[in-house]
């Protein structure tokens, strides 16, 4: 059986202009992390020592094999739509739209939760924006203003995620320096304090909120110039990358700050900034916190407008969802429906939310994992100008450890998350049958490729 070319654009342009490796390695940063906020919770849940234990290993056990699936499947597949496409060519028309659906609905709620993380870092200096039309106001202006920001060109998003990352991480490189004279590596070996029971799903839910998503940036594989050669290395950099910017700014604040273990909330690197510098870096970081925010809004609004895209382009979706701007050449549709749904839920209880979106992430990763495994063996003569140096039993026992981290992280949900969970999963089943309609119909226009008539 032979494996079938999938289309990577509708109608190229003359002359577009292409992502190249130092752009892409930034957006794949955001994509996962855009800097060490948000990493303090694993201390308040386990201690120092397991804080730093986690951001060391979980790397291995759960990153580098996210980025080799998608370095290989994003060479492999280099067009539009990334899980998406691996999931139909592994299992069919069905799961590559389920896939869709999981992946969408996981980045968009997760998208949310960036402006109003900008306010709450903004209301610190600006109290007038603690509640009321001010800060409504204020989260309607960024996403509006970050999504023409979008529109306007990736091009100009991936050089704003390299200005937005340097600024970001600048203030945690001077804490790191300040911090060094200050250190004693006693604290680093200390498990928290007694009495304080460890709350493991906070642990291990931090470690997964920090380090996911290296999958995303597969969804823009048709824009990445010679992505063949330019993925591998920029997932490779951007690995490395990431990991030193949890680890060092966690080892020199564990190191030289000790206060008691509840303090460390999401945030508590800036009140850390004080401790060890003075409150002139504190406000260095919350401003930092602010650009970080806005370089993962614009980074994963960027994947899940070319996600739509690129399932237009294979036939997953009508072909009005991979109209492009005649002017910028970016997926006008695709930016206005992910920064509607950006909008309406930017307004809701996001924590619950957040949980689902969470849930729907894992179960699209297995469906991931096994599409990886199964492309392996279904198409072995497949061209993979990147190809992970294993055979198929290696592949396997490299799935099977995040996988079973994926399945834990699911087995400790709430019954909620389970109900909300199950329904977004409903609506995208009915979601792909009513998409099938259209199709029998012809109720709407779609592209098309062999595989797809052959599978419908």
């Amino acid at each position: 059986m032979e494996a079938v070319e999938l289309p990577t654009t509708t109608k190229p342009p003359t002359n577009p202009k292409k992502l190249t490796l130092l752009p892409l390695i930034f957006l794949i940063y955001f994509e996962v992390a855009g800097g060490p906020y948000g990493e303090e919770p694993a201390v308040k849940a386990a201690g120092p020592l397991l804080a730093l234990i986690g951001f060391l290993v979980f790397p291995f056990i759960w990153s580098i094999p996210e980025a080799l699936v998608t370095a290989e499947l994003s060479t492999a597949y280099p067009g539009n739509g990334g899980f998406v496409i691996w999931a139909q060519q592994a299992f069919g028309p069905f799961w590559g739209s389920l896939m869709g659906t999981w992946k969408f609905l996981c980045v968009v709620i997760n998208i949310a939760t960036f402006p109003i993380l900008c306010v709450e870092y903004l209301e610190k200096l600006f109290p007038v924006l603690e509640s009321g039309w001010p800060r409504y106001v204020t989260i309607l202006a960024f996403i509006i203003i970050l999504a023409i920001i979008n529109y306007i060109g990736l091009t100009i998003v991936g050089y704003v995620a390299v200005i937005l990352a340097l600024i970001s991480i600048s203030p945690f490189v001077v804490m790191t320096c300040f911090a060094i004279p200050k250190i004693r590596p006693g604290r680093w070996i200390g498990l928290g304090q007694k009495g304080v029971k460890k709350d493991w799903s906070l642990y291990f839910n931090t470690l997964f909120w920090n380090l996911n998503f290296w999958d995303n940036v597969s969804t823009l594989a048709g824009e990445v110039e010679n992505p063949h050669k330019t993925f591998p290395k920029a997932l490779l950099v951007a690995v490395i990358f990431t990991c030193l910017s949890y680890l060092i700014p966690l080892f020199a604040v564990t190191g030289s700050v000790a206060v008691d273990q509840s303090l460390w909330e999401t945030g508590f690197h800036a009140e850390a900034a004080k401790i060890i510098a003075g409150n002139w870096l504190k406000i260095w970081i919350e401003i930092g916190a602010v650009l970080s925010a806005i370089g993962l809004f614009q980074a994963q609004l960027s994947s899940s407008s070319y996600q739509i895209l690129g399932m237009a382009e294979i036939g997953v979706l009508p072909k009005i969802f991979a109209y492009r701007s005649k002017k910028f050449n970016t997926p006008l549709l695709g930016i206005l429906v992910s920064t509607g749904i950006v909008l309406a839920v930017s307004y809701l209880d996001l924590e619950v939310i957040i949980a689902a979106a969470n849930f729907l992430y894992s179960l699209g990763m297995l469906l991931e994992f096994a599409s990886f495994v199964w492309l392996r063996r279904k198409f072995p003569e497949l061209r993979r100008p990147y190809k992970v140096p294993m055979g198929l039993v290696g592949l396997v026992l490299m799935c099977l450890i995040p996988s079973a981290f994926l399945l834990f992280v699911m087995s400790i949900a709430r019954k909620m998350v389970y109900l909300i969970s199950g329904v977004l999963t409903a609506v995208g089943i009915v979601w792909f049958f009513f998409i099938k309609l259209c199709r029998a119909k012809r109720l709407c226009q779609f592209n098309s490729n062999q595989f797809q008539e052959d599978q419908y």
